[in-house]
């Protein structure tokens, strides 16, 4: 009896389901349809609004898969152009959609004393990079795959778990592969065997650092590419790697939209040194900055140990500082932090050290590893184009040792530098990268290709790629973060740049 009660409470159980699911069907569908008969009144409202440049970040037209032949600029009218329901609104019809041609303004402060410097790019906004009712693939047609590039990072397994994660359970992808070696795996599969990817064994590699995909660097040959996507099925593509990475990806698109290959290409920045353009930050950043804040205490340890002491403690940062300014930031025991965009005279670091170990008897010092290269440049490139730079580190540790050794003093030198990118993103990091992955995958679902997703004003964006990839962005010496950073390390004028 209980068995057929059971059963029978089972049936009734699945009925129900099947009602509601009909129900929820027939509500998206209907609320589709209102709104499509809606836009013509929105479209003519648009008619008197100013058109947007070509080198917008909100000029998405070409960067949609079903747009970007028009040679048309402008924001996609993705309630046209996107036919698929999204499958969110059959298992959850209460659940907010975006509204597609939401912006995010670039520009938000009025009286803006540094508008000279803000960049034209997002003067007309970004579209924002969530989910929407109405997307341009098929979700039983997607065959996704996604590739890390470059060197490590914290965060890479969380993008790959949450990626692979959004795919599967939100839009029932359960075709993904995790492609190796960075670009070498997409242009030589054969030899760089690619990863089935599914739920279960992408479950706990959050927990750990580096990635299970073996990030590569080189390997990038757009046609070849394009070649080997189309003889695996491939029509979704998620690239984690730098300005480099995305300048790649940027090539690939152009590829693809030559063939008229439809192609997502949606590019998740990644870079350690947070020197990416436009974003707010990288992921990744926040965990090195933890390490890095724990290592300056070490050094720390070490100059106050003993009489005359000098910790020097040697950061990444080729080209920009942000590491080295946050890590000083977050442990207020630094006392100079030396930077690739402030060019300094070693006499003043020196002068610095005397008045500081006359003051307290110890001093801690932050250096970028692109600081000083004045003093210590090789004229080398490597086999990229790369600056090979010289060890700016080892040279102050010298220096310093040199200048205190009559005066009974001497430094401490630590270089952490591998291994505040190899270590376990910290929690909060996580949060951050599955917002950038879903995002990511809601991208790409929704038929954009050629583009990035990153937070402005901490809202994830969608930007092309072509505009992640024009530079670096590097330490604004007049921003209230350096400002804020020589001020906490007390730092002399002759040191912060701000005299020039």
């Amino acid at each position: 009896m209980a068995a057929r009660f059971a059963f029978f409470s089972a049936n009734k159980w699945w009925a129900k389901q099947a009602q509601l699911a009909a129900v929820a069907t027939g509500a998206a569908a209907c609320s589709l349809g209102a709104r499509k008969t809606s836009l013509p009144s929105h479209a003519d409202s648009r008619k008197h609004e100013p058109s947007v440049k070509a080198d917008s970040a909100s000029n998405l037209k070409p960067y949609h898969i079903a747009t970007w032949q028009s040679g048309e600029t402008g924001l996609v009218e993705e309630r046209k152009v996107n036919r698929h329901l999204n499958p969110m609104a059959v298992a959850w019809p209460s659940m907010n959609f975006l509204n597609p041609e939401e912006l995010v303004m670039g520009h938000i402060i009025k009286n803006d004393s540094k508008m000279s410097s803000r960049r034209a790019e997002l003067h007309d906004g970004c579209v924002r990079g969530n989910a929407c009712m109405d997307i341009y693939f098929n979700p039983e047609e997607v065959k996704a795959a996604i590739v890390t590039c470059g060197g490590l990072c914290p965060g890479l397994n969380s993008i790959i778990r949450e990626v692979t994660n959004c795919l599967w359970h939100q839009y029932g992808v359960k075709s993904i592969v995790g492609m190796t070696g960075g670009y070498n795996g997409l242009s030589n599969p054969e030899e760089f065997a690619p990863i089935q990817l599914t739920v279960d064994n992408v479950r706990d590699i959050h927990m750990k650092g580096g990635s299970i995909l073996k990030a590569g660097r080189g390997g990038f040959d757009a046609a070849k590419i394009c070649d080997k996507l189309q003889m695996q099925g491939i029509n979704m593509l998620f690239t984690v790697g730098g300005d480099g990475t995305q300048a790649a990806a940027n090539l690939l698109y152009q590829e693809a939209r030559k063939r008229n290959m439809p192609l997502s290409i949606v590019g998740v920045p990644k870079s350690i040194d947070n020197d990416i353009l436009f974003f707010d930050k990288t992921f990744g950043f926040d965990s090195a900055v933890a390490s890095a804040s724990d290592v300056i205490r070490n050094g720390w340890v070490e100059a106050t140990s003993c009489a005359q002491g000098v910790g020097i403690v040697k950061l990444m940062g080729r080209d920009a500082g942000f590491v080295a300014m946050h890590a000083a930031l977050a442990s207020t025991i630094v006392d100079l932090v030396m930077i690739p965009e402030v060019d300094i005279e070693l006499a003043d670091v020196m002068k610095h050290v005397d008045a500081t170990l006359a003051r307290k008897d110890f001093m801690v010092i932050a250096v970028a590893e692109g600081a000083g290269q004045k003093w210590v440049a090789t004229g080398k490139t490597d086999s990229t184009g790369h600056t090979i730079y010289g060890d700016v580190g080892t040279y102050l540790k010298g220096a310093v040792n040199a200048h205190l050794k009559d005066k009974g003093g001497r430094s401490f030198y630590i270089d952490p530098s591998y291994i505040i990118r190899s270590v376990p993103i910290r929690p909060n990091d996580h949060i951050y990268c599955s917002r950038l992955a879903r995002d990511a995958v809601h991208t790409a679902m929704r038929g954009y290709t050629g583009v990035c997703v990153g937070p402005i004003h901490n809202i994830i964006v969608v930007m092309p790629s072509k505009l992640i990839a024009s530079g670096k962005r590097r330490v604004s010496i007049h921003s209230s973060a350096w400002q804020s950073c020589v001020q906490s390390c007390n730092m002399p004028r002759s040191l912060a740049g701000l005299s020039k």
